[in-house]
């Protein structure tokens, strides 16, 4: 049996697994509904990997803890966060808390010679790079462990909890080759901050360690010599009505589950999006006893565009035979997959969820499935807050719809010693990713005055050279999963544009055709933007409707101004609590 720790939900007693989140435990138990909004509604599990929100909850009286950013640990007691309303406020009303004024000079500093955010494969690879070259560097990260979004390590053990698979010993290798370099890795540290010259202030539980005394705030001033942005990105949200509910969650939301604590987001799982990672998803959790209904794929078959497929094979055949295999086992597990649908809506039943698909030419072809779980993956849009904030030029890809960093082939940045890499910069995946990091990495060692020898010159050739393979295997990739885009100007006014404030579609429209025409002004006369998301769900979709009602492109000035804290933090970690 694994190791297992007692906490408590609302009051009930709950055995968890010792190395997993609260949303993991949760989930496993069958509890969805983690929040209550001013409304009202649950909210559940979203994103995953902190980005949403939505599954704020209370531990032992303190408000708004991510529930799948928080590992369990013994006697936890737990309940579901209520809007204007915690129990720590309740039991003890009216009383405040003095605190002695905080000022930046309170803040521990902390010099790194590079430092580099994101410890995912490129900032992994970016971090062996520069140290090989002699170079000081520190990797921080939001996670509990690092690996990023792509490797997502097992975190709990037992004789009960399958291994780890290819995939996981990759990025344990990875991270162990950084440490042996002598790369050192903070994890649990939020960087909500950036500014000029690439400082930056993190807070957190691994922003302690860089805490000279106890009566230092445990926020930090990181300042750097150079900086390099590894921040990956987050799956979009997919607009249909009832797409805020508690048990709709993203792909990327219910991996992260199977990945790290081998817990199944529900029984019978219906999987839609488009793209490769919910066919890897669909295999996983087939293969760890879920009912997966149907994979809906809104491209239409590879045989469609041979070419494009040929392209993939000639640029990676282990990929593609890693594609192969994912389909072999969704076959050999009776799954379907459905080609050419997407989700249209979904309404809660009695006992789940019950979800319509619609064909992406818009006719006939409805069908309904009831599940436990839906899982959504229609694509990523980069984390750049950091990027933007640090004032790095950016244009708008058409092609990919988002935002792209101005870089050279090394990761340079039109800011002054900032490297980008990976799909905070496009969606490239982690192989890319992984090469970039490693031209990155030696660029910023030469640029911070380190030899290159040859050998390491040797290495970066390679780089390179994989890099390019990589991207004529993506761009393949991409030719084969081409779908329809959003039909934003057919999303219904009562679907929710923005989850956190519970905005709708129709108050958007009203506030532009009352001549409110930029994204700040509609955030200002409607909320849209103004939750602790920070606008990351509602302001691609509101600057789609933008786009598509008034005939504006958009580009780096559009949307909302990148301002700190860039990702929400406690006041108390502002006061040195």
């Amino acid at each position: 049996m694994s190791d297992f720790v007692q906490i408590s939900f609302e009051g009930e007693p709950i055995l968890a697994r010792a190395g997993e989140s609260l949303a993991a435990a949760l989930t496993a138990h069958g509890i969805r509904g983690l929040r209550n909004t001013r409304s009202h509604a649950e909210r559940g599990l979203f994103c995953g990997m902190g980005v949403c929100q939505d599954c704020l909850v209370e531990i032992d009286g303190a408000p708004n803890r991510r529930a799948c950013m928080t590992s369990v640990a013994p006697h936890m007691a737990i309940r579901r966060q209520r809007h204007g309303h915690s129990s720590a406020m309740q039991s003890s009303p009216g009383a405040v808390d003095p605190l002695p004024p905080a000022t930046i000079d309170d803040m521990a500093v902390e010099r790194p010679e590079l430092l580099i955010i994101g410890a995912g494969p490129g900032g992994l690879s970016a971090a062996i790079a520069a140290r090989k070259a002699g170079v000081d560097v520190l990797v921080v990260d939001e996670r509990r462990l690092p690996g990023g979004q792509y490797f997502k390590p097992v975190a709990v053990r037992g004789a009960d909890v399958a291994p780890p698979d290819a995939q996981h010993r990759e990025g344990l290798a990875l991270v162990q080759q950084a440490i042996d370099a002598g790369v050192v890795i903070r994890s649990g540290v939020t960087v909500w901050g950036a500014f000029k010259t690439a400082e930056s202030v993190a807070s957190g539980a691994g922003a302690l360690e860089f805490v000279a005394s106890a009566d230092k705030a445990a926020t930090t001033r990181i300042l750097p010599k150079a900086a390099i942005i590894a921040t990956g990105a987050f799956e979009r949200g997919w607009p249909v009505p009832g797409w805020q509910l508690p048990g709709v969650m993203t792909t990327g939301a219910a991996q992260t589950l199977w990945r790290t604590a081998r817990r199944l987001p529900g029984r019978r799982v219906l999987i839609a999006g488009n793209g490769p990672l919910n066919l890897q998803l669909a295999a996983e959790l087939s293969g760890g006893g879920a009912d997966v209904v149907a994979v809906v794929e809104a491209a239409g078959p590879a045989t469609r565009n041979l070419a494009a497929a040929a392209a993939m094979a000639a640029a990676s055949p282990a990929l593609v035979a890693q594609g192969l295999r994912y389909h072999w086992q969704r076959l050999r597990r009776g799954v379907p997959m459905l080609h050419d649908m997407v989700v249209a809506a979904i309404a809660q039943t009695p006992t789940g969820l019950r979800v319509t698909l619609a064909a992406t030419s818009g006719g006939p072809g409805q069908q309904m499935f009831d599940t436990d779980v839906l899982c959504l993956g229609y694509g990523f849009d980069p984390s750049n807050e950091l990027l933007r904030a640090l004032g790095c030029r950016h244009d708008h890809d058409s092609a990919q719809d988002r935002l792209v960093p101005r870089r050279d082939e090394d990761g340079r940045t039109s800011a002054s010693g900032v490297y980008a890499l990976g799909d905070c910069t496009g969606l490239g995946g982690a192989r890319v990713a992984a090469a970039d990091g490693l031209l990155a990495g030696f660029a910023a060692a030469a640029d911070l005055g380190h030899a290159i020898s040859p050998a390491l010159t040797q290495q970066r050739q390679a780089a390179a050279a994989a890099g390019h393979r990589h991207r004529r295997f993506q761009q393949a990739l991409w030719q084969v999963y081409r779908a329809p885009p959003l039909r934003i100007a057919e999303v219904s006014d009562d679907t929710m544009i923005c989850r956190c404030e519970e905005v709708c579609f129709g108050a958007a429209r009203a506030s532009l055709a009352d001549g409110q025409t930029q994204a700040g002004s509609v955030k200002r006369a409607t909320r849209i933007g103004m939750g602790p998301c920070q606008g990351r769900y509602c302001r691609p979709l509101l600057e789609a409707l933008i786009s598509a009602q008034c005939g504006t492109a958009p580009d780096e000035f559009s949307g909302f101004a990148p301002r700190p804290p860039v990702k929400p933090v406690l006041i108390r970690d502002l006061a040195g609590r």
